[in-house]
This record gives C-alpha cells, structure tokens and sequence, in this order.
C-alpha cells in the first residue's frame, strides 16, 4: 500500500466525515464515520481530482458499484489499482 495514496485518500474521506485523520482506521466504514450518501459521493469526485482518475461508482447504487466502498481499506486499495492502471 502506497503510503501517499493511503495518506491522501484518508484526508478526504477524514474531510467528508469532519474528523481528525487520525481518527480513521483502515478498517473504518462509512457507517462507522457517519458518511451519508452526499458526502460518499462527494469523497469520490475529490478522490477522482486528487489522483487524475475515473472511478467506476454508481451513486445510485453505491453497493453494486465495481468500487469497493466497504471500508477504508477497500477505498485505498481499489484506488491503488487504478492508478496503476492508469499508469
């Protein structure tokens, strides 16, 4: 796991719940950070402008989404995979 891109992607998603980066584990859910729907996608459009990639996300159907939202973990490994894809 890229330290950088773990960094980065836990200060957004710490941004959109308005907590302290350090209150976010990488085993951390939306629910456990009280993220609703809005705040999900907007994580998603800042994680998509900070790394230059397109995230395959349904906003309308979160869980069905090829975009693994389980947990912060998740988030930051998928991420990882398309920047490498992209690279």
């Amino acid at each position: 796991m890229s330290q950088s891109v773990r960094d980065r992607v836990i200060a957004i998603v710490a941004e959109q719940a308005m907590l302290d980066p350090g209150q976010i584990t990488l085993g951390s859910t939306r629910a456990d950070l009280g993220i609703d729907s809005l705040a999900l996608v907007e994580a998603v459009l800042a994680i998509e402008e900070a790394f230059g990639i397109s995230i395959p996300f349904n906003a309308n159907e979160p869980e069905q989404s090829d975009f693994d939202i389980s947990s912060v973990g998740a988030i930051i490994a998928a991420v990882e995979k398309l920047v490498a894809e992209k690279a």
